[in-house]
């Protein structure tokens, strides 16, 4: 139990596995999420956010908006996260997003990454998220 009295959760296996590839991440890499829907992708986005320093709870699936950006806590961006499931996978709807080039300068978290932005921004780290039987999710983390 904590001091207020609230308890904490123990740390699970997918948010270390998030803090140490937060704390690998640099401003020119980009990281693949993929899983079925309800996999947790935007789960370990959080995950991520948070060990780069921005409130978690601020980070939500952006479906709709289709890129987040997020900040830490001298309110410089620490992440970008695209969320490309309802985007056509074709060049020209990234580019009139002004995607690749306007997400330089941090690390970039894709959900539902295509074939257009595969050869647009190509990945630097693959997180592939399989749920299990049990509700609990196999992790895989590879680097390019």
């Amino acid at each position: 139990m904590s001091q207020g009295g609230e308890r904490r959760k123990p740390l699970h296996l997918a948010t270390r596995a998030c803090a140490a590839l937060s704390g690998s991440l640099g401003g020119n890499d980009v990281v693949y999420l993929e899983g079925e829907l309800g996999a947790g992708k935007t789960a370990f986005a959080r995950g991520i956010a948070r060990g780069l320093g921005a409130p978690a709870r601020e980070v939500a699936s952006p479906t709709f908006a289709l890129v987040h950006e997020y900040a830490g806590g001298r309110g410089e961006i620490v992440l970008r996260h695209l969320d490309l499931y309802r985007l056509a996978d074709e060049p020209r709807e990234l580019e009139t997003l002004g995607l690749p080039d306007s997400l330089r300068g941090a690390p970039v978290c894709v959900e539902w990454p295509g074939r257009a932005i595969r050869a647009a921004l190509p990945a630097t780290v693959e997180v592939v998220l399989e749920p299990q039987a049990d509700e609990s999710r196999v992790v895989r983390i590879r680097r390019r």
